[in-house]
């Protein structure tokens, strides 16, 4: 214990309670999209088609797991097909992951959508304004308030 009387606390520094609590977001990358460290190339990996044959034979195991318990087959094959269901399970995710990222990379640059007249939420960030500059509804500066009614 300290001999010296207890400071009152110290009242915290005036905010505005208009301002945006949120952080600003960091800029978005716009370089190439990263796989494994290298930049992402669609030449390089799986593609639609051995997407599509994995995601047949993936049904088709389904649906004759279950089959062959009903028919009697011999449960080491049972236990085949089930074990095989849950390996394309695994290789068939890491396929539409992959073509996923692909889409994505494909998609980097802002693009406005075909049938839109209003401005997508990408522009509306991109025009949004600054911290010093004041916020008005309709882009003039002078009062956006309501007239009032009668």
């Amino acid at each position: 214990m300290t001999d010296q009387p207890a400071q009152p606390p110290q009242p915290a520094a005036p905010t505005d309670p208009n301002a945006d609590p949120t952080p600003p977001r960091r800029p978005s990358p716009t370089g190439p999209v990263q796989y494994k460290g290298d930049d992402l190339e669609a030449e390089r990996g799986p593609g639609l088609g051995c997407f599509r044959i994995q995601v047949v034979v993936l049904v088709a195991f389904i649906i004759l797991t279950p089959l062959s318990v009903a028919w009697n087959w011999p449960p080491a094959v049972s236990a085949g097909l089930l074990f095989a269901v849950i390996l394309l399970l695994l290789v068939t995710g890491q396929t539409i992951i992959f073509l996923l990222r692909l889409v994505a990379a494909d998609r980097r640059g802002r693009r406005r959508p075909l049938a839109s007249s209003s401005p997508t939420v990408g522009e509306l960030e991109d025009a949004a304004p600054t911290a010093d500059a004041p916020t008005t509804i309709d882009g003039d500066d002078e009062d956006d308030e309501a007239p009032p009614l009668t």
